[in-house]
């Protein structure tokens, strides 16, 4: 199975451990926000989280390419705190897991 393929079906599932289990031992992410840095152990709390929310929805994902060394995704997401983004992410692949993730956000205007 692909790893998007992997990466989507923890989502359906709200299945965090899943997801965290396709994350390197050495993975980073990268916060569009800011331009820090969190690890896989400082992220995995924030993941727990997000997976275990109904107020947080991922719509419309797509993956737009994937190979062996990168994944590109695009969805909407609709946060717990009212705001909507398009979001825009990059997983860099190491040892066919995810090392790196970068995302780009868009706010969309709530209507």
């Amino acid at each position: 199975m692909k790893l998007y393929n992997q990466i989507e079906l923890s989502r359906e599932n709200k299945d965090a451990e899943q997801y965290l289990d396709l994350l390197h031992d050495d993975y980073e992410f990268i916060r569009h926000q800011s331009g820090t840095s969190v690890n896989k152990e400082e992220i995995a709390d924030l993941v727990r989280f997000m997976m275990s929310s109904d107020d947080l929805k991922i719509r419309s994902p797509r993956c737009i390419y994937e190979n062996e060394d990168i994944i590109v995704e695009h969805s909407v997401m609709d946060f717990p705190d009212g705001t909507t983004e398009a979001v825009m992410t990059v997983h860099m692949i190491k040892d066919g897991k995810i090392t790196r993730t970068e995302t780009g956000a868009t706010l969309i205007p709530n209507e």
